[in-house]
């Protein structure tokens, strides 16, 4: 099982803008007056889930832990990082946090969030039970519970109609599959979101690319964006956009807009997150649909590297109950819980022994698990200084591009160097 290699994730640093702090209490829950204890978990993940479903698991977590309670500060991921940003610039973040690998190494510099290193010591803990860890400077600071994949959704109908047979698994039968989506259907072959608001499409739907052929745009450590495998990608993206294949409005959509056009038809083919196949299925129940694994260039036979995100979970260094907290951190990365965690979001469990139900109850889930293992989680943007910004920097080179005003080679020529002076 692929999950059972233990994979440490090395974090440099990264930058994140100070924002209002609303409706946090920082970790503050306190002591009745009974002596029940009560601690706050922030997480974007509530929204995400099916309603109820993540109160549930922490009503077991309750009542196997009487005299905690536990509330949770739940909201869309964007507004979790504003939170988080502020309860750490000012000492006062909840006691167990979400945590996105990207915010990590600032908030670990700002000594917001505890070294769990030094937690899984005291508590005696047996860490081999858990698939990845997330470290700065050798200490953990960050456990992923789930893990997301990002594979390649199709449409069938569409595909069927542009005389498609299955899903394109090279990049010339994806080029095939999009012009001939577009020119037989009302909808666009593909769909790349570059908003520069929130710029996570050049990790997402472009250089995932690169790793879906075992290519890299780091060399020891350092930026390596002008290797052959990053010029082939970027020309590629390059060349389709030139053809017309990619919905309109490219350079303002966010990855939300991509899945609302895949989820009404408007768009035949997308690279997205796993944690949307529930939100695609509740909005268009008649949408028939696959996954598979993201193409990679023509002819390659080794593994392919599969993108991901994680749901990860920290613990406050400001907490008031760090007992409690580290209870609830326990909990929720334990076998039952996790697989319970796992299952519901539709991932994969941070739990090495954890096995998520739908493996055997979900055809698209049991395909997607198959893709996890037959590849390697890949993503060279975790544990890169200002990770956000070079991708922001990427992607305004990369939209230069797009609009013809610069080359692949002065592309990448330019971000090399605006790269290099964050190392």
């Amino acid at each position: 099982m692929t999950q059972k290699r233990k994979i440490l994730f090395s974090v440099s640093a990264v930058a994140v803008a100070s924002l209002a702090l609303a409706g946090c209490s920082g970790g503050s829950g306190g002591v009745d007056a009974d002596g029940n204890v009560t601690i706050e978990l922030a997480q974007w993940w509530e929204p995400e889930l099916p309603d109820g479903e993540l109160r549930a698991l922490i009503d077991q977590f309750e009542d196997a832990n009487p005299g905690i309670k536990v509330d949770l500060l739940s909201g869309p991921y964007a507004s979790t990082r504003e939170q988080l940003v502020a309860g750490a610039a000012s000492g006062t973040m909840p006691d167990v946090v979400g945590l996105d690998g990207a915010w990590v190494n600032d908030f670990a510099k700002q000594g917001a969030i505890a070294d769990l290193s030094a937690l899984i010591d005291e508590n005696g803990y047996d860490d081999s039970q858990l698939a990845s860890q997330v470290q700065v400077n050798g200490a953990t600071y960050m456990v992923p519970a789930v893990n997301f994949v990002y594979p390649l959704y199709t449409n069938d109908a569409l595909l069927a109609e542009a005389g498609v047979d299955a899903p394109p698994s090279d990049r010339s039968e994806f080029a095939d599959a999009a012009r001939a989506i577009t020119e037989s259907t009302d909808a666009a072959g593909t769909a790349m979101p570059l908003s520069l608001e929130t710029p996570s499409g050049v990790q997402n739907q472009v250089m995932s690319w690169l790793w879906a052929s075992g290519g890299s745009m780091l060399k020891d450590g350092e930026p390596d964006l002008t290797n052959q495998g990053v010029v082939d990608t970027i020309t590629y993206f390059d060349d389709l956009y030139q053809e017309g294949v990619f919905a309109p409005g490219a350079f303002t959509m966010k990855e939300q807009d991509m899945v609302e056009e895949f989820t009404n038809g408007r768009v035949g083919m997308m690279v997205d997150s796993l944690a949307h196949l529930n939100l695609i299925r509740e909005s268009n129940p008649d949408l028939e649909f696959s996954i598979s694994a993201l193409p990679a260039e023509d002819g390659y036979d080794g593994k392919r590297g599969i993108p991901y995100a994680s749901w990860g979970l920290g613990i406050s260094s400001s907490t008031e109950h760090p007992e409690e907290a580290w209870k609830l951190f326990e909990f929720l990365m334990s076998e039952d819980a996790n697989s319970q965690l796992s299952s519901m979001a539709k991932a994969f469990p941070g739990n090495v022994d954890s096995v998520p139900d739908f493996v055997e109850d979900d055809d698209l889930m049991a395909k997607a698990f198959e893709i996890y293992q037959d590849g390697y989680p890949a993503n060279e943007f975790t544990g890169l200084p200002v990770a956000e910004e070079l991708m922001r920097q990427m992607n305004t080179q990369f939209q230069s591009l797009l609009q013809g005003d610069i080359s692949v080679d002065e592309m990448l020529k330019n971000t090399q160097e605006s790269w290099s002076a964050e190392f």
